[in-house]
């Protein structure tokens, strides 16, 4: 009798467990089909692929499908243009397991990239771009080790082609081109992205010819592949529109525009809004149609600002999650050792150290504020007057008398005129209009400026913007982005950046010190007329 019951409770463990091996299969099995069909979402319906993807975040026990579902939900909101929450999924904790795939980790290194390129992180991007270009050559399969390989290489074009480095990244896609042939001619999507990138290098070089070659070539290969990444279109169309408007073919850009646009707002993107309504407020404006160019310029002119303080807010969530990440492994690593005690402490002495360099900043703002307006009534004249400090003696190149005159007449005319404020200037450029080589003009501005070329435009455009900012006073009130693009910038970023290493501070800060100093100046005056 007692035999039976072992007997009887042997075979029901051994039921119950079958059952519970049997339902967690079936589990596993219908999370990577949901994966696979929020994959198939991602750029068609990225809202469909969040909610599946959340909802196999939830649910997930492994740690591979906890990624793939983070991937997911990034790639989703990255495809929506929101920056901010695909940052949260991107950079969170369950992201960063060690024991995934190669591949996965390849992918998640990549996704980081791009979110960091997008936000002008130049280095954080790069670094995580050289890491996934090291893991590559970890992966066993060759057809998945050349995909991701080339991957890697298309996201090193996307920077030189968001940096305007339209010539190296022309002479990379070549590369690509000649490296991957086999590969593209059975891949034609990724063949697709790469005569976009060459598009849009062309597009920039203003080589508009070429530029619509690449894109009747993309359009051929969108006729037969039945692909659904709505947001991809969103930036062909907008790219073509764009061409047309520069060929002032302004009917045909209209209609393309608005076929961009439609894609744009199906996924809800406003970076890509942004960019159409741009570019259908310049074709209004081209043909005069006044009422429709005020509709899209103020459509245009809010979601730019919206975008911009979306980006600001993402670029600190990111760098509040990476430090978090990176204070999670000091952590980790501290209970392995107590060395990294140091660590710790180095980094509340840093805390400290900024806290006191806020107060102290706070403290002599009025200071600095005396100086900068001192610094507006220098005039562009004065400035380039200025007797430069002694350097060390380096070996200089030697230049004929009549031809060093002529080359500072010429920079003397050229900083008379506003040439330096086009995007595309460079020393290679500015030697080609004075008829003379790189070499001579270099050593004439080091000579007599005491500053190397880049160094020597910088100053130019700040005085410009500066001048624009003391003598009228609606500049004043433009945003950022506007004076930066005045200024001969191709973006925030760089402006900001050469701003305040010139200056000191931000131009935030620059324009909100003479607004003060405006109103001072105003509450004095109303004082001095009582």
């Amino acid at each position: 009798m007692k035999r039976s019951f072992t007997y009887f409770y042997k075979r029901l463990f051994k039921v119950v467990l079958y059952v519970i091996l049997f339902q967690a299969s079936a589990l596993f099995s219908q999370q990577d089909d949901l994966l696979s069909k929020a994959e198939e979402l991602v750029y068609s319906n990225p809202n469909e692929a969040i909610k599946i993807a959340k909802h196999t975040l939830k649910t997930a026990q492994e740690a591979q499908t906890k990624i793939h579902s983070n991937l997911i939900i990034g790639k989703s909101y990255l495809a929506k243009g929101d920056y901010n929450t695909a940052s949260l999924s991107i950079f969170s904790e369950e992201i960063q397991d060690e024991n995934v795939s190669i591949p996965t980790k390849v992918e998640v290194c990549l996704l980081k990239a791009q979110l960091l390129r997008i936000l002008y992180l130049d280095k954080q991007s790069t670094k995580y771009l050289s890491e996934a270009e090291n893991l590559t050559t970890q992966i066993t399969n060759d057809k998945e080790k050349k995909h991701f390989q080339f991957l890697v290489a298309l996201e090193s074009v996307n920077m030189k082609l968001n940096r305007r480095k339209n010539s190296e990244a022309l002479h990379l896609i070549e590369a690509l081109r000649s490296r991957f042939t086999d590969f593209l001619d059975e891949n034609k999507t990724l063949q697709m992205k790469l005569l976009l990138a060459k598009e849009v290098a062309y597009s920039q070089l203003g080589e508009f010819n070429l530029a619509t070659q690449s894109i009747d070539s993309v359009f051929a290969l969108l006729e037969v592949n039945s692909i659904n990444n709505l947001n991809q279109k969103g930036f062909i169309y907008n790219e073509l529109g764009n061409l047309y408007l520069q060929k002032k073919e302004f009917v045909k850009s209209e209609e393309t525009l608005f076929v961009a646009l439609r894609y744009a707002e199906i996924i809800d993107n406003p970076v890509l809004k942004m960019q159409i309504n741009r570019g259908l407020a310049i074709s209004y404006l081209a043909t005069n149609q006044k009422n429709k160019y005020k509709v899209y310029n103020e459509e245009f002119l809010l979601l730019s600002n919206n975008v911009e303080l979306m980006e600001q807010e993402s670029v600190n969530t990111v760098f509040n999650l990476i430090t978090k990440q990176n204070e999670d492994v000091v952590l980790a690593k501290k209970t392995e050792n107590t060395r990294y005690q140091n660590l710790l402490l180095f980094g509340l002495l840093f805390i400290l150290t900024v806290v006191a360099f806020v107060l102290l900043k706070n403290q002599t703002r009025k200071k600095r504020l005396k100086e900068i307006i001192k610094y507006l009534e220098v005039s562009r004249n004065q400035f380039n007057k200025t007797k430069p400090k002694k350097r060390k003696q380096t070996k200089r190149i030697v230049i004929p008398e009549e031809t060093e005159k002529a080359i500072l007449l010429k920079l003397k005319k050229f900083e008379n005129s506003q040439k330096f404020l086009n995007k595309e200037m460079s020393l290679a450029v500015l030697a080609g209009q004075f008829e003379t080589n790189t070499k001579y003009l270099s050593e004439i501005i080091n000579k007599h400026y005491n500053d190397n070329f880049n160094t020597f435009i910088n100053k130019l455009r700040l005085n410009y913007i500066i001048n624009k900012l003391k003598n009228e006073p609606s500049y004043i009130n433009y945003k950022i982005s506007f004076l930066a693009e005045e200024s001969g910038y191709s973006s925030h970023s760089s402006f900001a950046t050469v701003f305040k290493s010139i200056i000191g501070m931000s131009p935030a800060t620059f324009i909100n010190l003479i607004k003060e100093e405006r109103d001072e100046q105003k509450q004095q005056q109303q004082q001095d007329e009582n």
